[in-house]
């Protein structure tokens, strides 16, 4: 094989290098020779190990200046041959010295993302280091005059980019492997650059431009010509880019076409993960029975290798897979096995998608209840990403705050100073003239007022300033609806006023259907419009004095207080009417949108209701549970809760149990309203 060949010819001139006993060899070449074996050990870990262990040169023996890329070269080989223990006892060899610590944070760095743990932060800290031998913006003199270790740095920012696109920050992400394609291009490493452009691709079409995306990929696979390892790669990036812009059958030859090269590379670790992802796409097409297959030829490979965070998602995607063709214990054990592997806690943006795939796929097969505990699981999810970027947003509102009320102190420090000048000179002045000691009295004193009128508008900003800021933080910004944070705060001031008499009003629980259709068919845009017209309408269908909150994503909450349950249905079924009666004007054409709501009055009512106390948490479990009724039987429909026949609250607890139950054996009666057709 080609790539087999160039790798060769490298160690041969390696071996001739060190064969010479006047001097070591030239870094820049020893470097490419460890670039070459740290990733053939992606698939032959063994035979590289002893390569390397073979060919370790006199040169870079216990504290000499090429110790540490040799080290950090071992650590990475016995990490792909999956002696992650090993490793760290690598690290800490580098941590002692010097010149390794900050790629010692490196590989540790990536011990924790092989063993499926978060790796963003020790990668960041290895770039604190490695950045000052490569300042940004002037790669290609650092690699060539300041000994930028080019490699070391891409690889840190491959992981702080990882992170930051599991959590969303796309445009940090972006920003990442935009600097990790200048570090390869300065180091002319076509590899390096072909897998830059690549996940630059991925991070284009996450951000719905689409037509950059395939051009990246273009970019990448001229790059990677010659390389069948990096083709591959480049095939893979292809299909995911394919697979988001809904080209299923694209994304499929694309991933077969990764495989071919791949076998031909003999390189199994990488084509088994690319069967991995060809079940995705297999099911996606309908094609279970190939799914299966490659499945099942993938896992032991996987395994072999130790590669757990793709056999994680393998066994999700098999899981899935039995659950289209209703063999449900043998999805049941696949999840089993995936919950058992512990995945990266800061992928949220992934592990929401995988949440959502399993509670459509599980609707789909009539299995509710575990539709609802998947619709339940990434619903708190999404709660937490949304939680994050506000809380992200809001700090980056402080320092702007905190930066103009500083720039106003040091404007009236400034005044102040030019004061006091003035002031002198008067006095001088008044020296000089014989000016009347009551003038210069007077003009003191009106300075003076004028100093302190000013100081107190400056205050009255600052104290409306701050006004807006708590105001900011308890609105939805794409809707300008009260958020979470808001609700919490009017519920926690109405149980304080009611003190023991318990949550009393009503509350409406409303979730758009199929909102992730919207998002993956129309692209973002068009989702970000449909929520707005959708808060318009609710906003419209209620009355002025109701309360009506963004919950998460695609779900609303009103609060209405003092609402019988009679007037409460009419109010139900005038958003039901007002969201799905016209569809919606987006960028894309008009979308037909319907919602489905859960409702219900408090106290609930019933021969006991009247004299239950409910928390208003436990009041929004209930309406959160006839929300999800809805939803199972069928969406575009609204059902509320008309009474609950229980003798005390701890029976009422005991209904949220098993609530179907209860519904059928009249413990609990429902009313239901249809959605227009």
């Amino acid at each position: 094989m080609r790539a087999a060949a160039l790798t060769l010819s490298l160690l041969l001139a390696f071996a001739a290098a060190t064969a010479a006993p006047v001097s070591a060899p030239d870094p820049v070449t020893e470097d490419t020779l460890l670039a070459n074996i740290t990733r053939r050990a992606f698939d032959d870990p063994d035979a590289m190990l002893d390569e390397l262990s073979r060919r370790w040169p006199t040169h870079a023996g216990p504290g000499q200046p090429r110790e540490a890329a040799w080290l950090l070269a071992r650590g990475r080989v016995l990490l792909a041959a999956g002696q992650a223990e090993a490793a760290d006892t690598v690290a800490a060899q580098l941590m002692a010295r010097e010149d390794g610590v900050d790629r010692a944070w490196l590989l540790r760095a990536l011990i924790q993302e092989r063993t499926g743990k978060p790796a963003g932060s020790l990668a960041a800290r290895a770039l604190a280091g490695l950045d000052k031998r490569c300042p940004v913006g002037d790669e290609a003199r650092a690699v060539r005059e300041l000994g930028c270790d080019f490699r070391s740095n891409w690889e840190a920012l491959r992981l702080l980019q990882r992170e930051q696109s599991g959590q969303g920050v796309l445009i940090s992400a972006e920003a990442s492997v935009r600097r990790a394609l200048a570090l390869a291009r300065a180091g002319d490493d076509k590899h390096l650059a072909a897998l830059s452009l690549g996940t630059l691709a991925t991070i284009l079409q996450a951000q719905d431009h689409v037509d950059a995306a395939r051009a990246e990929i273009r970019a990448a696979q001229v790059e990677a010509q010659g390389d069948l390892v990096a083709g591959a790669r480049v095939r893979n990036f292809e299909a995911v880019v394919e697979r988001r812009a809904r080209d299923l059958g694209a994304a499929r030859s694309a991933l077969e076409g990764a495989l071919l090269l791949a076998e031909q590379a003999e390189a199994p670790h990488l084509a088994a993960q690319l069967r991995s992802n060809l079940v995705d796409a297999y099911m996606h097409l309908g094609l279970l029975k190939e799914a299966q297959a490659a499945g099942q030829k993938a896992l032991p490979v996987l395994q072999r290798f130790r590669d757990k965070v793709y056999e994680r998602g393998l066994h999700h995607n098999l899981a899935v897979a039995h659950i289209k063709l209703r063999q449900f214990d043998a999805a049941r054990q696949e999840l089993a096995k995936f919950s058992e592997m512990p995945g990266d806690p800061s992928d949220l943006v992934p592990r929401a998608r995988e949440l959502r795939e399993l509670g459509d796929t599980w609707a789909e097969a009539g299995q509710y209840k575990e539709a609802l505990a998947a619709f339940h699981d990434e619903r708190e999810l999404n709660a937490r990403t949304n939680e994050r970027n506000r809380a992200a947003a809001l700090e980056e509102l402080r320092r702007k705050y905190d930066s103009a009320a500083k720039q106003r102190d040091l404007n009236l420090l400034s005044r102040d100073g030019q004061l006091k000048d003035q002031q002198i000179e008067n006095q001088r002045l008044a020296q000089q003239v014989g000016i009347a000691v009551g003038m210069l009295l007077l003009l003191s004193i009106v300075l003076i007022v004028v100093t302190l009128v000013r100081m107190r508008r400056a205050q009255a900003r600052l104290t409306a300033n701050q006004s807006l800021l708590r105001a900011q933080s308890e609105r939805d910004p794409l809707t300008d609806l009260s958020n979470r944070r808001h609700f919490l705060a009017v519920m926690d001031q109405a149980a304080r006023e009611a003190r023991s008499e318990g949550f009393r009003g009503a509350l409406m629980m409303i979730d758009i259907d199929h909102f992730k259709n919207v998002n993956d068919w129309h692209g973002h845009a068009a989702g970000d419009s449909v929520i707005v017209e959708i808060a318009r309408r609710i906003k419209a269908a209620v009355r002025d004095t109701d309360l009506v909150v963004r919950w998460g994503g695609e779900e609303f909450l009103v609060f209405a207080p003092e609402l019988p349950g009679s007037d409460l249905a009419q109010m139900a079924d005038r958003v039901l009417r007002s969201i799905g009666g016209t569809p919606v004007e987006t960028g894309e054409g008009p979308l037909r949108v319907t919602a489905s709501i859960g409702f219900a009055s408090f106290p609930l009512g019933g021969s006991a209701g009247p004299g239950l106390r409910l928390h208003w948490e436990q009041a929004v479990n209930w309406a959160d549970m006839v929300l999800y009724k809805a939803k199972a039987e069928g969406r575009n429909r609204g059902v509320g809760i008309t009474a609950v026949e229980v003798p005390d609250t701890e029976a009422l607890g005991a209904i949220l149990q098993d609530f179907d139950a209860a519904c059928m054996n009249g413990q609990v009666r429902l009313s239901l309203l249809l959605g227009p057709a």
